[in-house]
């Protein structure tokens, strides 16, 4: 494997070609971010974690069927991915009200959803992300009706695997956001990553929060929370 040029580098990962047109390579940084950019930090050790992490899950939710860019990682912060024609969108699955939910529903955090919830927001940095529905996406041409179909279905496929890898270590899924990306024969597959940067676990017993939210909300302990889910999901 030979890393080429940099393609892409965002808050949380840089994005390299490789000498296999069809795949890529991720490195996972440290760098933390927090309200579009608004909060900047460094979380000891996250790039580590989060590619191990990523690729425990990508893992797990292909050995139950389901398909995503993962090949392989081939260093402690770097991963082999396909590369994909991504879909411009984030999708947001909620099982529990938290976060920006909370204002929007006017819900205390905490409360369970008797039902998950899934939104849509562009992905566009100069925008702030903002919400979409299924007609600014068919409007947008990001994505087809069919292919809406697909992606909410598996992301209640992944939200299922997951919610049940995790109640077997006493961690609750409360949200997560997941992005899908279309290969060179037009399927779609899972892609970015899944960690504690982008989901929100709780302890099951006591609510205590590891996830990414300890730096938002400056909560401290946050390398500690990272290294709890590494070692609740590995050892």
């Amino acid at each position: 494997m030979v890393k080429g040029n940099m393609l892409y580098e965002g808050k949380a990962k840089i994005v390299y070609e490789t000498d296999n047109p069809d795949e890529l390579l991720v490195y996972f940084k440290d760098d933390a971010t927090a309200g579009n950019g608004a909060k900047k930090g460094i979380i000891d050790g996250k790039g580590v974690i989060n590619n191990k992490i990523s690729a425990y899950f990508f893992k797990q939710l292909k050995a139950r069927g389901i398909k995503s860019h993962f090949v392989d990682t081939i260093g402690p912060r770097e991963m082999v991915v396909k590369r994909l024609d991504m879909i411009k969108l984030e999708i947001i699955v909620r099982n529990v009200v938290a976060g920006s939910l909370v204002k929007r529903l006017g819900l205390p955090e905490a409360t369970p959803l008797t039902s998950p919830i899934i939104e849509y927001d562009y992905k566009s940095d100069e925008l702030g992300d903002p919400m979409l529905n299924r007609w600014h996406i068919m409007a947008l041409k990001l994505a087809t009706i069919d292919e809406m179909n697909q992606i909410e279905h598996l992301s209640l496929s992944i939200n299922a695997v997951l919610r049940e890898l995790l109640k077997a270590k006493n961690v609750d899924l409360i949200d997560f956001k997941l992005e899908f990306g279309r290969d060179k024969d037009g399927t779609i597959l899972l892609a970015d990553e899944i960690s504690p940067d982008n989901c929100r676990f709780w302890d099951a017993d006591t609510h205590e929060k590891l996830d990414k939210d300890r730096f938002r909300q400056d909560l401290g302990g946050v390398e500690e929370a990272y290294q709890e889910m590494l070692n609740r999901l590995t050892l």
